[in-house]
């Protein structure tokens, strides 16, 4: 199998599956307990909040652990709109934002909240003019990915952080960087971002764990309520294996990026130019600032058809987001491109571990499937 859709999930690593054993099996006291096995868990989980702290830049009493890059969105927009309550019911995203932002926006205008959607340029990006026009005295969040999930183009975030200090705007800045972290250099504060989301299960650590970073400094609301784990901000008795899982691989990204983020995106220019050279009617969608995501498409055919026939050839990449569940995609919708690119639009998403002979099977795959379906259509 070749293995090439990363965007959606990677594989975990050897160092987050053995943390999460020992977590499981040696490890396994509950944190809250003052007894001494949950007192090791402590702060064993002490040391992997650093670690994710270490890895995104910030402090570790700005990381909170959360489930899932979803839960991490919900969550900063529900926070951020309760902060501003009496200030304003206007919020700025992007009509291209993960689901997991768009969805919250359009439940708050149900409840008579107004959202302005920002179009991406050709390109894929957010015009930093039409932020500022967009800015009002009642807006009170401001959500951009930081990169795209299925074109791999990366946003100005840090213009959008000027451009609401230049306006005099209380607004939040909020960044889904789920697709970004350990992927391209950042932090939070040189993003100028009041609250940023990650996940594990894009960083080769498991499903179901992530974090949000709230801005030291603002008085943020709890997610849910209950015991006072999390400062009180999540309670809940905390997933300590998967956290333990988490930071070890933070730990293996960031130790390894300066290696592995230039190889990823010579091997992206690789596969750019092998599949255009084989495939001369293949066309590149946006522009892929990312080093991982790669967006193609083969206009004439349908991308879900061509995806299940690479699967049966043995090859795994993407129609779009995993999360869109066959549905068309509103990322390529935004981008205003022909229904027929539309149409035939794929995702090929690397991780380190990924080869040019993973590419070159997939190259092959492609040729192969093209053909079969011409033969197929005629």
């Amino acid at each position: 199998m070749i293995y090439l859709d990363n965007a959606a999930t990677t594989q975990v690593c050897p160092e987050a599956a053995q943390a999460a054993v020992r977590a499981m099996t040696r490890d396994f006291g509950n944190p809250s307990s003052r007894y001494p096995l949950g007192k090791a868990a402590a702060s064993a989980m002490a040391a992997a909040r650093w670690e994710v702290a270490a890895a995104l830049g910030c402090g570790a009493d700005e990381v909170f652990f959360t489930s899932c890059g979803t839960e991490g969105d919900n969550w900063a927009i529900q926070g951020a709109l309760e902060l501003g309550r009496r200030r304003g019911r206007h919020i700025i995203t992007t009509a291209f934002e993960h689901s997991a932002v768009l969805e919250p926006c359009k439940a708050l205008e149900r409840e008579g909240y107004e959202v302005t959607y920002l179009k991406p340029g050709k390109s894929g990006h957010i015009s930093m003019a039409d932020l500022r026009n967009a800015l009002r005295p009642d807006t009170v969040l401001v959500s951009i990915m930081l990169v795209n999930n299925e074109l791999g183009t990366v946003q100005d975030l840090a213009g959008a952080a000027g451009a609401i200090k230049e306006a005099g705007s209380p607004a939040l800045l909020h960044t889904d960087a789920v697709q970004g972290f350990l992927k391209i250099p950042f932090t939070p504060k040189g993003l100028g971002a009041d609250l940023l989301t990650v996940s594990g299960h894009k960083i080769r650590a498991p499903k179901g764990i992530g974090a949000l970073y709230i801005r030291r400094g603002l008085r943020f609301p709890p997610l849910l309520l209950g015991g006072g784990q999390e400062n009180g901000l999540r309670p809940g008795t905390e997933p300590t294996a998967q956290i333990a899982a988490f930071a070890a691989a933070c730990r293996l990204g960031r130790e390894t990026r300066d290696e592995y983020t230039p190889r990823m995106s010579a091997l992206k220019q690789y596969a750019l130019e092998s599949l255009l050279s084989a495939l001369p009617e293949l066309r590149q969608v946006g522009v892929g600032d990312a080093p991982h995501i790669l967006c193609l498409t083969l206009p004439g055919y349908k991308s879900e058809v061509l995806v299940r026939v690479l699967g049966d050839l043995g090859v795994c990449v993407s129609a779009g987001s995993a999360c869109h569940r066959g549905r068309p995609s509103h990322v390529f919708a935004a981008l205003g491109i022909s229904k027929k690119e539309m149409d035939g639009a794929f995702r090929v998403s690397f991780s380190p571990e990924s080869t040019r002979e993973d590419v070159d099977g997939l190259r092959d795959a492609l040729v192969r499937a093209r053909e079969m379906l011409f033969t197929t259509l005629s």
